[in-house]
């Protein structure tokens, strides 16, 4: 078993996951605010479920061309493209804020905006990490990578859900895209060697053979299903909790901090559970550890989260934030061990997009859903992950 100190020290490494991490603290803090935002200044569940929404579905549509582009013009090149872009749209979003222009069209076309490129990062840094160390060490640099992601789902709600409430929305975002803009100087370094793959054919005729690679391959297809059916919980999820904890509080900035509360507590649960991952190394049983992920996280919304109030809530967050460590690291393992190297950008790029499909849709549901019972919203998600489970069973052997 390869330390994750040891990991860290390769070549490239270490400058990539701080880049990873500046990023996804950004993004993290992005959809916590633009939910906020949208539920502060138009009181509407279902205008912030369709800009949650745009904010993940273009990306998912673009992202058969990113990948293309990642193997064609360089990983690195691609994810400070996307960076510095993410840093523009934020910009203009507070501007628009600023001057008292923001519609709820304006906001969900910037969220759309914003979309766009977000594969090239995504993708471009999972395509990166499995190249820089030796297939032993991925079970450790798929934990890291995990635990990048639930120590920016600790932060990020902490700092935004305040800084929001109190300081306004031109100073929170404002701050967000000044972290992409740090995060796309510390990307800079991987450009180093970034050759780009010189790839024969066009940039679309590309695009289609990653799709149907991913399409055609039983386990990448089965990954999709399951794993897409699972993230529609946290599309929920996303509109569900600030409605809660204006239940429990009264709308305004004191549910705004104990939003990003309730994000942070449950994040320290998923940075546990990453890391428990990577001790144990899961190579080869992927399947089971995604199955009972599922089992885990329909538990731990139904009924936990819906029947124990506010303190229901936090149990069945941090419950489903634990599960969820182990079932990141099998997913990138199983996708990396599972794809040619030399498709590895394209199918990347379409696999992730697929595997993340049920974030938008359940942002959708869950705006809706929650305008009628939360208790009813939460049942739905947990319903979502059993049928996760299911499929994990049925697909990922």
């Amino acid at each position: 078993m390869t330390s994750y100190s040891a990991v860290i020290r390769l070549p490239g490494v270490g400058a990539l996951l701080l880049a990873t991490t500046l990023a996804r603290l950004a993004g993290r803090m992005f959809l916590v605010l633009l939910v906020l935002y949208a539920l502060n200044r138009f009181g509407s569940p279902a205008i912030a479920g369709w800009a949650g929404f745009a904010a993940l579905i273009p990306g998912m549509i673009a992202s058969p061309i990113a990948g293309a582009a990642l193997d064609r013009l360089g990983a690195g090149r691609m994810i400070v493209l996307d960076l510095v872009a993410s840093a523009v749209w934020l910009a203009v979003l507070a501007a628009l804020d600023g001057l008292d222009a923001m519609t709820p069209p304006a906001l969900v076309a910037l969220a759309a905006a914003y979309a766009l490129t977000t594969p090239l990062s995504a993708a471009g840094i999972r395509s990166v990490l499995p190249r820089l160390v030796p297939a032993p060490a991925r079970d450790t640099v798929n934990a890291l990578d995990t635990t990048i992601n639930a120590v920016t789902d600790t932060v990020g709600p902490v700092i935004a859900g305040p800084l929001l409430g109190f300081f306004g929305a031109p100073a929170a975002v404002g701050l967000t895209a000044a972290l992409y803009l740090v995060a796309a100087a510390a990307a800079l370094k991987v450009l180093h060697g970034d050759i780009p793959g010189g790839s024969r054919g066009g940039l679309f005729g590309q695009a289609w053979s990653g799709v149907r690679h991913v399409v055609r391959h039983p386990v990448l297809r089965g990954l999709a299903l399951s794993y897409g059916m699972q993230t529609v919980s946290w599309g929920m999820l996303i509109v569900i909790v600030p409605v809660m904890a204006a239940r429990a509080v009264g709308a305004g900035a004191a549910a705004d901090s104990l939003t990003g509360v309730l994000w942070a507590v449950a994040g320290l649960a998923g940075v546990a559970g990453a890391l428990l991952a990577g001790r144990l190394g899961i190579m080869g049983r992927e399947g089971a550890v995604i199955g009972i992920g599922g089992l885990v996280t329909a538990f731990a919304l139904f009924p936990v989260a819906a029947n124990f109030g506010l303190a229901g809530l936090v149990a069945g967050m941090v419950l489903l934030n634990f599960a969820a460590g182990p079932v990141d690291v099998a997913v990138l393992t199983l996708r990396q061990r599972r794809t040619d190297p030399a498709l590895l950008g394209r199918v990347m790029a379409v696999s992730i997009s697929l595997n993340m499909c049920g974030l938008p849709l359940g942002s959708a549901i869950g705006g809706i859903a929650v305008s009628w019972s939360i208790e009813g919203a939460l049942a739905g998600a947990a319903a979502a992950s059993l049928v996760s489970a299911v499929l994990a069973r049925k697909l990922l052997r």
